[in-house]
C-alpha cells in the first residue's frame, strides 16, 4: 500500500501497517455484507478501489505497538452517489463485531430522525441479507437498534432530536453528514464518549456543505492541513474528494478527480446530463458544483499556494543577518491569539525571521482546540510561552531591543489600535515606530506585494513551521475598488505571524529600499 507523508510521520511515531488486519477488514465486507438496494442487491459488498485501499485498508491496518488501531478520527468528504450510506453501515456493522470489542458500543449520528432512520435501515438491510450476520444479530426496529447478545453489544443510530449522553461508552462514532448538523452540540456531546476504550473511532462521511462557521468546515479544515502536511495528526485520517473552485466543472477530467466512483456507483451519461441541466439554470450550477463535485458554497479560497510556500523556504540560519539593514512589525493579541514579530531583510532575498509570543495558561487546551503542537514549538524556540493567561509585552519588548541589538533595524510597523503604550514605549528605547493600520489602505499594497514575493520565489521564510501553517490558513477579503486584506476572521486558523510579516513587508518596501514593487511612484499610506 502506498505511504503517504502522514504515514511515514507515523512509522516514525511508532505505528505500523499490518497486512494481515487490513485484509481482515476488507474480507468481511465481501464475505458477509451484501447491498440491499439497486442493481447490486443481494450480491457481495466488494469494495471499489477507493473504498478498499483508501479507507478500509488504512482505518483498520495501521496499528500502534500494542496492536490498536492508529486511527481515532476521521474525516471523509465526497460526492453523493458514491456509495456513501453502504459505506457507512458496513463500517459501522464491522465496528460491532470485527474488532471483538466486548460490549461495544457503536452509534451513528446524524442530523435527524430520518437521517438516522436512513443509516438504520441500510444497516439492518445489509444484515438481513447476509445469512451469518442474520443468524448472530437481532434487528430491533421499535428502537432503531442491532444488539449482538454473544457479546453484550449493539448498534444504536441517533439524531440532535433524540439525543441523551447518560451511561454512553462509545466504541465506534459514525457521523453521517456532518455539513447538516445545525450546531456542534451533538458532535462537542460525543466526541470524548470513547475515552475509556483501548480504539474508539469517531469517523465522519459526509457531502460538501455550505456553512463555514460549522463543525463540518473545521473538520475539512483540520483535514486538509493533515492531509497536507501543515498539522502533524497521526492519528486523524482525512480523506477528501472534490474538485477545486476554479476547476472547469463541466469537465470530464473534473468529474473523474471528486467522484472516485464514476462508472460504477455513478454512470458517465447520467453525470453529463446533469451537468447540461446545469449550464442552462445558475442554480442547478451551484447544486451540481456542491453535490456532484463536493465544492461548497460561498467557499472561501487560501490565498497563498502550498506548493509555491513551500518552493521559497531555505534553511538559514538568522545569525547570518546580524548588522543588515531589516524591517520589523507586530500583530499584538489581547488573550488567546499569538502575538507575532516578524523581521525581513529585504536586501538578503526578502529573508523573514519570526518570533511567537502566547500565555503559558491554557496552552494545552489551546493545542486541542488548534490542533498544532505549541509546546513543542515552544521547546524549539519558535514560540515564547509567557507566564499568566494574556502575553506578557515585557517580553515582546525585550525581543525587539535585543534583535536591534543585533540587527538594523530601520522600522517597526504597530497597528496603533491596540498597541499605544508598547509603541510609545518602543520609541523612548530608540526603535523608529510606524504606525500601520490593518484596513485596506494600508494592507492592500503589502499584501499584493507579499502575494508577488510568494508566486515569483522571492522570498524566504525559512521554513518556519508556524509561518507555513498559517500561510495554510490565510484567506483575503477584497473591497469594490479590488483591494485585498488578510481577514482574520475569514481564515481557517490563526494567521497572525503572516499579518506581520505582510505588515513588515510593507514598510520596507515604503521605505524605497527596493524598486520595482506596488508601492513605486505612489508611496505607502499609513493612517
Amino acid at each position: 500500500m502506498t505511504q503517504t507523508a502522514a504515514d511515514e510521520h507515523a512509522v516514525s511515531a511508532g505505528y505500523r501497517y499490518d497486512e494481515a488486519s487490513g485484509d481482515r477488514a476488507v474480507t468481511f465486507f465481501e464475505r458477509f455484507l451484501r447491498h440491499s438496494k439497486g442493481r447490486w442487491a443481494g450480491q457481495p459488498f466488494v469494495l471499489l478501489d477507493w473504498q478498499r485501499d483508501r479507507l478500509i485498508r488504512p482505518l483498520f491496518g495501521w496499528l500502534d505497538e500494542h496492536g490498536r488501531r492508529r486511527f481515532k478520527s476521521g474525516y471523509v468528504e465526497i460526492p453523493k452517489k458514491n456509495g456513501k450510506s453502504s459505506l457507512c453501515s458496513g463500517i459501522a456493522i464491522y465496528l460491532l463485531l470485527g474488532d471483538e470489542e466486548p460490549g461495544a458500543e457503536v452509534y451513528c449520528a446524524a442530523a435527524d430522525r430520518d437521517q438516522a432512520g436512513l443509516v438504520f435501515r441500510e444497516s439492518a438491510n445489509m444484515i438481513r441479507q447476509s445469512p451469518e450476520l442474520s443468524r448472530r444479530l437481532k434487528i430491533i426496529a421499535s428502537t432503531n437498534r442491532i444488539v449482538d447478545e454473544g457479546t453484550f453489544s449493539f448498534l444504536k443510530t441517533i439524531s440532535r432530536e433524540a439525543y441523551s449522553a447518560e451511561g454512553m461508552n462509545i466504541h465506534g462514532l459514525i457521523f453521517d453528514e456532518l455539513h447538516a448538523q445545525r450546531d456542534r452540540a451533538l458532535w462537542d456531546a460525543l466526541r470524548y464518549g470513547g475515552a475509556a476504550r483501548d480504539q474508539p473511532l469517531n469517523l465522519s462521511i459526509t457531502t460538501a456543505g455550505h456553512d463555514r462557521n460549522s463543525i463540518c468546515w473545521e473538520q475539512r479544515c483540520f483535514s486538509e492541513d493533515v492531509i497536507e502536511g501543515r498539522v502533524k495528526a497521526p492519528t486523524h485520517l482525512g480523506l477528501i474528494y472534490a474538485a477545486a473552485p476554479d476547476d472547469d466543472w463541466t469537465s470530464e477530467e473534473v468529474w473523474r478527480k471528486a467522484n472516485p466512483s464514476l462508472g460504477e456507483t455513478i454512470r458517465v451519461e447520467d453525470m453529463r446530463a446533469a451537468c447540461d441541466e446545469a449550464k442552462a439554470s445558475p442554480a442547478k450550477e451551484a447544486g451540481f458544483k456542491r453535490y456532484r463535485l463536493n465544492i461548497w458554497g460561498q467557499q472561501v479560497t487560501r490565498w497563498l499556494s502550498t506548493e509555491r510556500w513551500d518552493a521559497c523556504g531555505t534553511d538559514f540560519d538568522a545569525a547570518d543577518l546580524e548588522g543588515e539593514p531589516c524591517f520589523a512589525a507586530l500583530d499584538l493579541s489581547l488573550t488567546t491569539d499569538l502575538t507575532a514579530l516578524a523581521l525581513v531583510f529585504p536586501q538578503n532575498g526578502w529573508k523573514i525571521v519570526m518570533k511567537y509570543y502566547a500565555p503559558e495558561e491554557g496552552v494545552v487546551q489551546r493545542e486541542h482546540k488548534d490542533h498544532v503542537p505549541y509546546q513543542l514549538w515552544g521547546a524549539e524556540g519558535r514560540l515564547q510561552l509567557t507566564p499568566g493567561t494574556v502575553v506578557d509585552y515585557e517580553f515582546v519588548r525585550s525581543d525587539i531591543m535585543a534583535a536591534s541589538e543585533m540587527y538594523d533595524v530601520r522600522s517597526l510597523a504597530v497597528d496603533p489600535w491596540n498597541a499605544v503604550k508598547l509603541s510609545t514605549e518602543m520609541q523612548d528605547d530608540g526603535i523608529p515606530v510606524a504606525k500601520f493600520r490593518q484596513g485596506y489602505a494600508s494592507m492592500s499594497p503589502a499584501a499584493k506585494e507579499f502575494e508577488r514575493l510568494v508566486i515569483s520565489g522571492d522570498i524566504d521564510h525559512g521554513n518556519c513551521p508556524v509561518l507555513r501553517w498559517m500561510a495554510g490558513n490565510a484567506v483575503v477579503s477584497m473591497d469594490p475598488a479590488g483591494n485585498i486584506k488578510p481577514n482574520k476572521a475569514k481564515s481557517m486558523n490563526r494567521i497572525d505571524g503572516l499579518v506581520a510579516a505582510v505588515m513588515a513587508v510593507g514598510v520596507a518596501c515604503a521605505s524605497g529600499m527596493e524598486s520595482g514593487s506596488v508601492y513605486e511612484g505612489r508611496g505607502m499610506v499609513v493612517l
